[in-house]
């Protein structure tokens, strides 16, 4: 039988096949071990079916678009959850799907999902701190609210984006058209599961967090830093030996990191618990 982080392995294994909804959907194997995948995919394309029957065959782009927000929105009611912003199944698919309610980016993959199979060219962009939709027009690109439908203004969007400035003389027009790029699939996933992450440290539920990075290790191989924060989590749980390893890997890839002593420190005391537990 393929294992939860096998199936995983398999869907993010290469970029231009990624599914992003199943993808996105199998996250919650972690919460619902017993989740019916198959059967909420078949759920979102049901949905889906109900939408292409209401339009003409040769409805604009803007029908398209209208009917879609109109049917997501007010007919089906999704929405952001503003009375529980931090539950984690704002991130579970198949609770979003059932509640109707979620988070901008769990919402925008149901979104992207039900636009991609009526034909409305949209991607998502991993805004800061809101997740948003970029649709593409003839007369050019418009941002959409994914909590609301509601499209966004050029200074609403600087609004929103004026806390992540770095510093204040930051050119706000270069850093609002870099940010606005479409993120790719893997870096949807990879922002859906860094959200769990914080909740997970936040409530320091260290087994939820050990599957979480997991998970991100599998999505970015590249990226040693979460190799690191796998092996803070094994340590959390007393999983020693696997904690070692991920701790030792890491300061051999990053000798001069910034969190090099703390990391030092922290096998110091691996070491000695392990040296205990064989005597």
């Amino acid at each position: 039988m393929t294992s939860v982080l096998d199936y995983f392995a398999t869907l993010v294994a290469e970029d231009e096949s990624l599914p992003l909804t199943e993808t996105a959907l199998s996250i919650a194997q972690d919460a619902y071990p017993d989740v019916d995948l198959q059967g909420t995919l078949a759920e979102l394309d049901e949905l889906a079916l109900r939408l292409k029957r209401r339009l003409p065959e040769n409805a604009s782009l803007t029908d398209r678009i209208g009917t879609l927000n109109r049917f997501f929105f007010r007919e089906l009611g999704f929405a952001g959850n503003l009375n529980d912003y931090y539950d984690p199944d704002n991130s579970h698919l198949n609770i979003v799907l059932k509640r109707r309610r979620g988070i901008p980016i769990s919402l925008a993959v149901l979104y992207l999902e039900l636009g991609e199979q009526i034909g409305v060219p949209v991607r998502g962009v991993s805004f800061p701190g809101h997740f948003l939709l970029r649709v593409t027009l003839p007369e050019g690109d418009v941002m959409l609210d994914p909590t609301t439908g509601q499209s966004l203004s050029e200074a609403e969007m600087v609004d929103m984006l004026e806390p992540y400035l770095s510093h204040a003389n930051e050119s706000i027009d270069s850093a609002l058209r870099m940010l606005l790029q479409p993120a790719t699939h893997r870096e949807i996933i990879a922002r859906m599961l860094r959200n769990l992450k914080a909740i997970y440290l936040q409530t320091e539920r260290w087994q939820r967090l050990l599957a979480v990075q997991q998970r991100l290790v599998i999505l970015l191989p590249e990226n040693i830093e979460e190799v690191r924060d796998r092996g803070f989590a094994y340590a959390r749980l007393d999983y020693l030996r696997p904690a070692l390893e991920d701790l030792e890997r890491y300061l051999g890839d990053r000798p001069d990191a910034t969190d090099a002593t703390a990391v030092e420190s922290q096998l110091h005391e691996l070491r000695q618990r392990t040296d205990h537990g064989n005597d």
